[in-house]
């Protein structure tokens, strides 16, 4: 994302969408109420009779009233409060927001945790690829700040008899899948992650370079639950902490854990909002699943207000995506969760 205008006087910031994450991160950014500038299209009537219907692009000011988060589209909706003569106010209008629109957005008031997450868009945010192995898979998987997906695996052909019986091709298959993924997505760190045993077997495979820009790990097994443990690794956490993803699994780990031997940690929208009241509250996390659905239900205006509280606290906000494990352990908690100061009775 680019910042074209900044002007938060006047609660206003204009930008450019410069890839298809920074659709995730203004999914969270923009709220109903909100106002945003930008360019749509729109049907009209023309001619002397006004029996003919054109498509026109116009200039438009918009309130929003709800959004449709999609991978590649943001649609946002609202009710129009400017524009050209031809298009009627307080008609229904829908800018969908894709890579390389410009729109502005201006808000009452902008959130420390909203001025955060258009930080993080704005940042250069290389991928990280992740390559978990054992003696019969390799999975590859890109790192981003919604998650992370998988790109491909490789099967290798082992004989069940012989724990030692891999085919000599397979790791040199895995070194090469390495090098072209290196090449087509440019990652700015490549995690290899294996069970001790098998380190050496992949070492020998990649290329003096090549191991230069790789962080060796060590996990149980390999697959998806070998990538969800990378991310818990504390072997990695110094490597990964400016990583979203990772900061956000460490947060509910953290989490689970104080809730596992009753610590200074609190769950649920009820007992957290009575935390915030006593001042208790240092983090809280909110599953973006969780609150989109507090906004479809007409409940977002408390969850709000217990943000703002949380800050006016001077707490931090995070916004914890539903895509990853971590995600989805916190929703099944309420959505919601809280790190404290100290425990409340």
């Amino acid at each position: 994302m680019k910042i074209i205008h900044k002007d938060l006087k006047n609660g206003e910031i204009k930008f450019r969408i410069t890839n298809p994450d920074d659709l995730w991160f203004l999914s969270h950014i923009i709220e109903s109420g909100d106002l945003v500038k930008g360019k749509a299209t729109r049907k009209i009537k023309v001619g002397a009779d006004k029996k003919d219907v054109a498509k026109k692009t116009f200039f438009l000011a918009i309130e929003v009233e709800k959004l449709d988060f999609q991978p590649k589209v943001l649609r946002v909706s609202g009710i129009i409060k400017s524009g050209p003569e031809e298009v009627t106010l307080g008609s229904h209008q829908s800018f969908n927001l894709e890579v390389n629109s410009e729109l502005t957005l201006i808000k009452k008031k902008w959130l420390k945790h909203q001025l955060q997450k258009l930080d993080d868009a704005v940042k250069e945010r290389a991928d990280i690829l992740i390559c978990t192995l054992d003696r019969e898979n390799a999975t590859f998987a890109l790192l981003k700040p919604q998650g992370y997906s998988i790109v491909s695996t490789l099967e290798g052909e082992v004989e069940k008899k012989g724990f030692d019986q891999v085919s000599k091709d397979f790791y040199a298959q895995i070194a090469k899948q390495l090098e072209e993924y290196v090449e087509r997505y440019k990652p700015s760190k490549v995690i290899v992650a294996s069970p001790s045993v098998w380190r050496e077997n992949i070492s020998g495979k990649i290329s003096v370079e090549m191991k230069k820009k790789i962080i060796f790990a060590t996990c149980a097994s390999g697959g998806k639950r070998g990538i969800d443990e990378v991310l818990k690794s504390e072997e990695l956490k110094r490597t990964l902490q400016e990583d979203r993803v990772t900061k956000e699994v460490s947060l509910v780990e953290d989490l689970l854990t104080r809730i596992a031997k009753n610590g200074k940690s609190s769950y649920g929208f009820d007992e957290i909002r009575k935390c915030v009241e006593a001042g208790a509250v240092e983090t809280l996390m909110i599953v973006d699943k969780f609150l989109f659905e507090s906004k479809e239900k007409g409940k977002y205006n408390a969850l709000d207000k217990l943000m703002q509280q949380v800050e006016r606290i001077q707490g931090k906000v995070f916004i914890i995506s539903y895509e990853h494990e971590a995600g989805k352990k916190l929703y099944g908690l309420g959505g919601i969760g809280a790190l404290l100061r100290y425990k409340i009775d």
